[in-house]
Parts: C-alpha cells; sequence; structure tokens
C-alpha cells in the first residue's frame, strides 16, 4: 500500500519518481515492482541517503535503508506484488502476455496509482526493459505531461530509482521468506535457495516438489523454461472441453484438450483464465497475503 495518506503539502509541488523491479529472473515467487517519489526539491538531499542498486547492499543494509525511507515523511512510496500464478497465466494463455509487457503495466500502474493520489509527478526514472526508446515513447504517449528518462543501471545513476530498487527487493525478499506454502503434499520444505533458475538447492527443491498429476506448488512459476525439464516425468492429463470451446475450436467432434504446463491451483487453462480476470492471482499493493505486516505499516 505504502505512504499513501494523507497527502503531504509537498506533494502538490512539482515532484520525481523512481520506479525499479525485484524478482524478474528467479523461478519462485513473485516479481515486485516498486516505486519513491518526492519533491524535486528534495532531489540534493536524497542523494545523501545512501540509496545504491539494491542488488551491490547487504540485506541488513537494506532492510536499515528501507526503514529509514518508512520513517521519512517527505518520501512516498508504492510495491505492486505481482504473484507467480499471475504470471504464469498472462505467459500462457492464448494471447500471450511476455514478461517485459507485464513489466510496463506494473511501472504504468504505479504511475496511474501516485497520479491518482494527487501527486504533482514531472518526472519519472525507471530502468530500460526491452528498448529504451520505445519504452520512453509509450510512457511519454501514455502521459504527455511528464517528462521521462529510461536508462540503463538507471539504479545505480538515480538515488531516486536506487530508492526504488530497495522498496522493490526488500518487499520481494520479506514476501518470499514468508511465503505460506498452502499445498499440503507431505514433506514439502522452504529449502528453496534463492529462487534463480541456476542455483543448485533451487533445482533440487523443484525436483524435490513437483507433482506427477498436479505439477508445482503455486510458489513455482511454472511458464519459466527452467521447469520444462520436469514435465517429462509427469502423468498426461486430460480435460474434457467445455461444449462452447467445442464448438468453437472443434465443432461437434468432442475432442479432449490435453493440459502441458501445470501447476497446484493452475490446472487448466481455463481456472488460469479465471485467476487472471478475478484478481486472485495479484497481491496488488499488498491487499493479499497479509503482506502489509511484512512492512509493519
Amino acid at each position: 500500500m505504502g505512504s499513501e495518506a494523507p497527502l503531504p503539502k509537498w506533494a502538490s509541488t512539482p515532484c520525481i519518481m523512481g520506479i525499479d523491479e525485484a524478482g524478474r529472473g528467479p523461478v519462485l515467487g513473485p516479481m515486485v515492482y516498486g516505486c519513491l517519489y518526492c519533491a524535486r526539491s528534495y532531489q540534493k538531499t536524497l542523494a545523501t541517503l545512501n540509496f545504491a542498486d539494491s542488488k551491490t547492499l547487504k540485506e541488513e543494509k537494506r532492510e536499515e535503508l528501507f526503514e529509514n525511507l518508512k520513517a521519512d515523511e517527505l518520501i512516498g512510496w508504492s510495491v505492486d506484488v505481482i504473484d507467480p500464478r499471475e504470471l504464469s497465466a498472462k505467459m500462457l494463455r492464448k494471447n500471450k502476455v511476455n514478461l517485459n509487457e507485464i513489466s510496463h503495466d506494473s511501472a504504468i500502474g504505479l504511475i496511474n496509482r501516485v497520479l491518482n493520489m494527487g501527486v504533482l509527478l514531472t518526472e519519472v526514472y525507471l530502468d530500460t526493459v526491452g528498448d529504451a526508446d520505445k519504452y520512453r515513447i509509450k510512457l511519454s504517449e501514455r502521459f504527455p505531461s511528464i517528462k521521462f528518462v529510461v536508462a540503463k543501471k538507471a539504479d545505480s545513476l538515480y538515488p531516486v530509482v536506487s530508492g526504488a530498487s530497495i522498496v522493490a527487493k526488500v518487499t520481494r525478499d520479506r514476501a518470499l521468506r514468508e511465503w505460506v506454502l498452502e499445498e499440503t503434499s507431505e514433506n514439502m520444505n522452504r529449502s528453496f535457495g534463492s529462487g534463480y533458475p541456476g542455483d543448485p538447492e533451487t533445482k533440487a527443491w523443484l525436483a524435490h516438489h513437483k507433482h506427477s498429476v498436479f505439477g508445482f506448488p503455486a510458489l513455482v512459476r511454472f511458464s519459466w523454461g527452467t521447469c520444462t525439464s520436469y514435465y517429462k516425468d509427469m502423468v498426461e492429463v486430460l480435460w474434457e472441453s467445455d461444449k462452447v470451446d467445442e464448438d468453437v475450436a472443434y465443432g461437434s467432434s468432442g475432442k479432449q484438450l490435453k493440459l502441458s504446463n501445470v501447476g497446484f491451483g493452475t490446472v487448466s487453462k481455463k481456472k488460469s483464465e479465471e485467476i487472471e480476470s478475478s484478481g486472485k492471482g495479484r497481491c496488488k499493493f499488498f491487499q493479499s497475503r497479509k503482506l502489509e505486516q511484512l512492512t509493519h505499516f
């Protein structure tokens, strides 16, 4: 939810915002987009707060800086926590939504959220996602009154993006650390390592926690290529299509649909789309999974 009420007086003066993400690459857990914003006149002070690219800082330092920025009344922030089930549902749907598009939508959502709060945003700084110029043009067309700076390594170049990087990284770390494994399979454990595809501990956890019928727990982004090597050992599951789907896709032949990519809680394409359309796969702004408790608002 971030810092959003009441709206401070400085928010009605020209403000800058930085946006960054955490968890784009892992096969486990949510992807988190975070933003930090402040009055443009606060930029020089912001540069003295020792914000840096979160990847260059130890966890203890990131936690300390996050608590400091939360306590600073001259700084605002917000997050968008995208559940792994939503990532997989969008990437595997018929009209696929790739990770870059998901990232763009999340950044746009954060900008809209802060604007709707009444903050006078005049400049926004972001790390590039895809082609930098195309991304900047896309954002500028959507928000013509805002100046956009899209640059590689923005989290190292601009303190306002460094602060957003810390917001995103700490939020994701806490979400992963406090993740509740809702599945009831025996011998489930939390020794999943970093969650990155190349981590041997993560690979071992995936191998141990795959189910021959239901696939992977909801923590897993089962659309990731990392997971495909495990499907050969799974049972082939056939689902009768809905009458409407049969009529549209197969006439009246009554052919069955083959489910090739599955995960706990998303056992069919229809179910995946339900998750997406209902928003149940989105832990947006800490409204789900009790993420507000992780940041002690």
